[in-house]
């Protein structure tokens, strides 16, 4: 049975979609079977991963709604075999409004999910930068949630109101729902703040730290410009490195 983890962080710019992206290539590169669903419409895992916008007939917003079923929001990624993703674009961002009469909106998403995750050995979801109804359904919908920090001044800050929305939805809609664990990315070690950051979450956050931290990596930054995950931009990068460890770090737990 596939292992679902949502990554989310209501905070922007923490290194969501760039984990998203990465984590699942390297699953995919040691052999698991991946589906990677992204559930934020800014579409930047979809674009991410090489697809057009544009050319998509079929997205999670369509899914959502019902037009369509969850194998013809499919997409097959050029380069990386054994990974699928369902896209996103900017159409789901009024998904949430639409929504507000339907019976159950909270499962819209488990419910389709639960047609093939035995298919897949990891669904990853990549969540929009805000608690709403589309984190919520990937909430309900995992089995796990993966946080990234990033390595700055307010890392912690917005991390209690995460905590407390994972514990609500626990409580309410999905009780097998755990944190996973917290991931640091954008660690830059000739700073004092970077390691302090790192120190001062593991002494207030009660929860599992992943020992690999993502570094800040210029070919990390560059590779969504060219449409391609790390490993296949530039594998021997420090960033290509460090998401084949914390992929390792995930089969392993």
């Amino acid at each position: 049975m596939g292992r679902i983890i949502a990554i989310a962080n209501q905070k922007g710019g923490v290194g969501k979609t760039t984990t998203a992206i990465n984590l699942s290539a390297c699953l995919a590169e040691q052999g698991k079977k991946v589906l990677v669903i992204d559930l934020d419409p800014q579409g930047n895992t979809t674009s991410g991963f090489g697809l057009d916008k544009d050319e998509l007939t079929n997205t999670v917003y369509e899914l959502m709604l019902n037009e369509c079923t969850i194998r013809e929001s499919m997409y097959g990624v050029e380069n990386i075999e054994g990974l699928k993703i369902i896209p996103s674009d900017v159409n789901l961002a009024g998904a949430e409004i639409e929504l507000l009469g339907i019976n159950e909106k909270e499962y819209i998403l488990k419910n389709e999910v639960d047609y093939i995750k035995d298919d897949y050995d990891y669904v990853i979801i990549d969540c929009p930068p805000s608690l709403n109804m589309l984190t919520i359904n990937a909430m309900t919908t995992a089995d796990s949630v993966l946080v990234p920090i990033q390595c700055e001044y307010y890392a912690l800050e917005g991390i209690s109101q995460l905590i407390h929305t994972i514990d609500l939805v626990q409580e309410r809609l999905n009780s097998k729902l755990k944190i996973d664990g917290v991931v640091f990315t954008m660690y830059d070690s000739r700073t004092n703040l970077s390691s302090d950051v790192v120190d001062t979450v593991k002494d207030n956050l009660n929860a599992y730290v992943y020992q690999t931290i993502i570094p800040r990596n210029v070919r990390l930054a560059e590779a969504p410009s060219h449409g391609l995950p790390i490993n296949v931009y530039d594998g021997k990068s420090a960033g290509a490195e460090s998401y084949r460890n914390l992929a390792k770090e995930v089969i392993s737990r």
